[in-house]
């Protein structure tokens, strides 16, 4: 299939929605507000509804999850007429909405209800594929590199998608998208930002430039790319923290450890850690802010040397030695960053001036072990969307009953089988991790928005309760049998995440 020349997406006026405009042989579709004319094997604009023989058809498969799946998946007929029925269907077979299509705006019931059971009860499970304008991600970035001050613009192909937000435990923290980047902009930036956003939903690599900053590559379950470098570990935690994990390995070894970090910098013979394994004072000076005993802020500006700091040199951060508080000559310096990546070590001459020497065998291996202790350096994203609006038509008549029982953990919200976490407060708020979603999960439609699958499961009185649309419930045999609005293949693959034999 290719892609119509004519999606719709100039504005122009359409046909009314009750009559398919038949231009040419072009089909309409009203699968998304956009209600492309789509010619004989072309697809719309999103490639996810072509026009086959002169009737729309889904192009992506329906993905049917189970866990007693063996290695690999396989599509298998979903609506067919020459099929019999007889293909038997795993006994945990889970409908997601992927490839399932949308009733937008959700006049209509949602494109698949379908009754199971699971553990003795019986359940339903409204499947569809939700079109988000007001949706976006959240990506934390692992590394201890300065990426960008808070509040900076993110950028992808020059436009603005998001900005930077708060730094953490040794990751940073990236807002995308959402509905002002979407629609609140020029066509060039909702273009590139609906980009952007299905591309790291579907764990795509994606180049972001940061103002002031970092020009990042990122991509969901793999590691950061900062300015051409790879990460391989993010930092085992700051300088205090790195103290008292391991303050216990350098004594004896050295007279005294300085753990190089953007935030906390930490001192052995001052911390808490020190003290207690009655460690000597050394008469070391730290320029920087000076918290409690052993902690110091702002040692050095963010950036990509040492422990997230500007540092090249890390003998920069010293003022000079007293030799009234322990300073003499011999004394012996390890200098160390957060995550191992540098260390150096010292030891004070006559002027009691720190001279590099060679770092010993034994101080070595106490900085593998800091490495040891780092995870491993990974972008995550997770995908965040409202789902409060008019797509609950499609689950029930009486839409805020829908959304009480979801934060009332009557109905499990789940995004193409994954499990989502539901924000409290209003509406329903949700996040998903995207490595949990099979691959190619997440499309869009260029007014621009996202598709994403989402599936509301519940007892089936709760959803008569609900106002739920009863005539459209259907079992997994007359799902299978007789397909959906659009016709489309199932595709039975292994819930993700699972370790296949």
């Amino acid at each position: 299939m290719t892609r119509a020349a004519d999606g719709g997406t100039d504005g122009g006026p359409v046909a009314p929605a009750e009559a398919p405009d038949r231009r040419a042989g072009k089909i309409r579709c009203d699968a998304c507000p956009v209600m492309c004319y789509i010619a004989p094997g072309q697809t719309g604009a999103c490639d996810r509804y072509a026009n086959e023989g002169g009737r729309i058809v889904r192009s992506d498969p329906v993905t049917i999850l189970s866990r007693t799946l063996a290695q690999g998946g396989r599509v298998v007929p979903f609506g067919a007429a020459a099929w019999d029925g007889s293909l038997a269907m795993p006994a945990d077979a889970f409908v997601t909405g992927i490839g399932a299509g949308t009733t937008y705006p959700d006049y209509k019931p949602a494109p698949f209800i379908v009754a199971a059971g699971a553990a003795g009860a019986d359940t339903v499970t409204v499947v569809t594929e939700a079109i988000f304008s007001y949706c976006g991600v959240k990506v934390k970035i692992d590394t201890d590199r300065h990426l960008g001050p808070e509040g900076a613009v993110v950028r992808a192909g020059g436009e603005a998608v998001g900005h930077v937000t708060t730094a953490e435990y040794g990751s940073q923290m990236l807002a995308l998208g959402g509905v002002h980047h979407l629609t609140g902009g020029s066509k060039a930036e909702g273009r590139v930002t609906c980009a952007t956003l299905l591309a790291l939903c579907n764990r795509e690599t994606v180049e972001l430039a940061i103002d002031g900053g970092a020009t990042v590559g990122v991509a969901a379950g793999a590691a950061p790319v900062v300015d051409g470098t790879r990460e391989a570990r993010m930092r085992v935690g700051c300088g205090s923290a790195t103290i008292g994990m391991f303050a216990v390995q350098w004594q004896g070894l050295a007279d005294e450890v300085v753990v190089v970090d953007d935030h906390i910098t930490g001192v052995v013979s001052e911390h808490q850690a020190g003290k207690v394994l009655g460690w000597p004072d050394t008469g070391i000076r730290i320029r920087g802010h000076r918290s409690t005993p052993g902690r110091y802020f702002r040692v050095a500006e963010p950036g990509l040397g040492w422990g997230g700091t500007s540092l090249a040199d890390p003998l920069a951060i010293l003022g000079p030695w007293n030799p009234a508080k322990g300073a003499r000559p011999g004394l012996r310096l390890l200098m160390v960053s957060t995550t191992g990546e540098h260390a150096a070590y010292f030891e004070l001459d006559d002027a009691l001036v720190p001279r590099p020497q060679p770092l010993s065998a034994t101080l070595a291996a106490t900085v593998a072990l800091i490495a040891e202790n780092c995870e491993p350096a990974l972008c995550t994203v997770l995908f965040m969307a409202g789902a409060g609006g008019s797509l609950r038509a499609g689950v029930t008549r009486n839409p805020v009953r829908l959304t009480r029982a979801v934060h009332a953990g009557r109905v499990r919200l789940t995004a193409g089988g994954a499990a989502a976490h539901v924000w409290p407060g209003g509406g329903i708020t949700f996040m998903v991790d995207v490595t949990r979603l099979p691959p190619g999960a997440f499309g869009h439609v260029p007014t621009p928005a996202l598709v994403a699958p989402v599936e509301f499961t519940l007892a089936r009185e709760d959803y008569l309760a609900l106002g739920g649309h009863a005539g459209a419930i259907r079992s997994l045999g007359e799902v299978m049998a007789a397909g959906g609005e659009y016709p489309t293949a199932a595709r039975l693959a292994p819930w993700p995440g699972e370790e296949r034999p």
